[in-house]
């Protein structure tokens, strides 16, 4: 029997699946440091991705944009799996990548934001706590 020659593509978000695909030719994902591809015979990897958007090909569909939240990439043989916090499917790629600075890139920096006021709060909490056990 002849090994497969095209990938099988799950993308997973946090509670449930929102794509899986058989038959992939290629996969175009986003990182921090620029896009990168895969192809079937690709060696196994793992790739932190960024926001943006997310090309596959398959025989059945062509080519499809998915507008993907940060996550991790993971291909282990012909088995591709990404698992993002939020995914946007659609048709017109301009509209994906407004969808990704709108929803995904904005909520990374309010979260930011957040996380930044958080660790001021817990910091100056511990040093108040410190300060009491010494008194």
């Amino acid at each position: 029997m002849r090994p497969p020659t095209l990938m099988n593509l799950k993308v997973l978000l946090p509670f449930q699946v929102f794509s899986e695909k058989t038959g992939v030719s290629r996969i175009v994902a986003e990182t921090r440091e620029g896009s990168f591809g895969l192809l079937p015979r690709r060696l196994d990897c793992i790739a932190a991705l960024a926001p943006g958007i997310l090309v596959y090909e398959s025989q059945g569909e062509g080519e499809v944009c998915v507008a993907v939240d940060e996550g991790v990439l993971v291909k282990t043989g012909f088995d591709v799996l990404v698992s993002v916090r939020n995914a946007i499917g659609g048709t017109d790629l301009g509209q994906l990548r407004e969808a990704v600075v709108r929803e995904f890139l904005n909520v990374n920096q309010r979260e930011q934001s957040v996380r930044s006021v958080m660790a001021k709060l817990e910091s100056g909490f511990l040093r108040r706590l410190a300060r009491f056990h010494h008194d």
